[in-house]
C-alpha cells in the first residue's frame, strides 16, 4: 500500500500562482510514476501532469507552459507549480502514484479555486 498526502491548495486570483505538494509513504519502491489529476464540478477527472522516476514529464495541453511538475530523486515527493492560473483551472487536484502495470494509488484531493 502507498499513502499519498497532498497540500498547497487554496483560493487564488486569476493570473496568480500556487504550488501543490504530495508526499508518498509506505511501499514507495513500487512507484514508477507520480503525477496529478484534477476534477472540476460536473466534469470527468483528467490528467494534468505526470512524471516518471527517470524524470520525463507529460502535460495536458490546457496547462502546457503554465504548470510544471517536479519531484525528488527519492521518488517520495512530487510538486506541481501552477502559474498564470485561470478560472477554468478550478478543480479538486488529486495526487497519484502509479506502479508498473498501471495500478494507481490516489491522494484525498486538495481544492484549488481561481476566482476574483
Amino acid at each position: 500500500q502507498v499513502r499519498l498526502v497532498e497540500s498547497g491548495g487554496g483560493l487564488v486570483r486569476p493570473g496568480g500562482s500556487l504550488r501543490l505538494s504530495c508526499t508518498a509513504s509506505g511501499r514507495i519502491f513500487e512507484i514508477n510514476n507520480m503525477g496529478w489529476y484534477r476534477q472540476a464540478p460536473g466534469k470527468e477527472r483528467e490528467l494534468v501532469a505526470i512524471r516518471t522516476n527517470a524524470g520525463s514529464t507529460n502535460y495536458a495541453d490546457s496547462v502546457k507552459g503554465r504548470f510544471t511538475i517536479s519531484g525528488t530523486g527519492a521518488k517520495t515527493t512530487v510538486f506541481l507549480q501552477m502559474n498564470s492560473l485561470k478560472p477554468e483551472d478550478t478543480a479538486v487536484y488529486y495526487c497519484i502514484a502509479q506502479r508498473v502495470g498501471g495500478y494507481r494509488w490516489w491522494g484525498q484531493g486538495t481544492q484549488v479555486t481561481v476566482s476574483s
